[in-house]
């Protein structure tokens, strides 16, 4: 069985009767957790940004409660879970904003929390490349926006000699 591409499921899905449509919704929303998750965001929470990054932001909060620094690759594993979660709630909206909101909470939370960074190069490649995304991020946004989320950005730098690449290419571009 081929599967039909996204244009031909649209021209498709404009024929059927609202009827169908609901059911076949409905039947999606049956078979997988992230399908219903999806249809939760965009039928209750789409309308409320703020009230969702602040829900994600809860969800990133007690991550970071249960995360235990007793090996390095135990704090990884943990990490890489909360960041997981976090990816998964910005995939659902598509906006850079929410994109950078999201993950500059994540690094800020990492930082606040005592947890080291620098341990082990593992750990600092995954902060230094969320550093990253939440810079090509805010590269999108209005320049308003830029201004007060660049400042949190570069209060979460690595200090110097701690961080690679992240820490070479701030200090380039300004």
């Amino acid at each position: 069985m081929k599967t039909a591409s996204v244009q031909e499921l649209k021209q498709e899905l404009q024929s059927v009767p609202p009827a169908r449509l609901l059911e076949l919704c409905l039947r999606l929303a049956r078979f997988k957790k992230e399908n219903k998750e999806l249809l939760t965001y965009l039928l209750f929470e789409a309308h409320d940004e703020e009230g969702y990054i602040n829900s994600v932001n809860q969800l990133i909060d007690e991550g970071f409660a249960g995360v235990t620094n007793t090996t390095t690759y135990l704090l990884k594993k943990s990490l890489r879970k909360i960041l997981r979660i976090a990816n998964k709630y910005i995939r659902y909206t598509g906006s850079k904003q929410v994109e950078a909101a999201v993950l500059l909470h994540y690094c800020a939370q990492w930082k606040a929390s005592g947890l080291p960074v620098d341990k082990a190069t593992v750990l600092v490649k995954i902060y230094e490349q969320q550093l990253k995304k939440i810079a090509a991020a805010i590269a999108t946004l209005h320049e308003d926006l830029q201004y007060d989320y660049q400042k949190e950005l570069d209060s979460l730098q690595l200090p110097p000699g701690k961080g690679g690449l992240i820490s070479k290419l701030f200090k380039k571009n300004r």
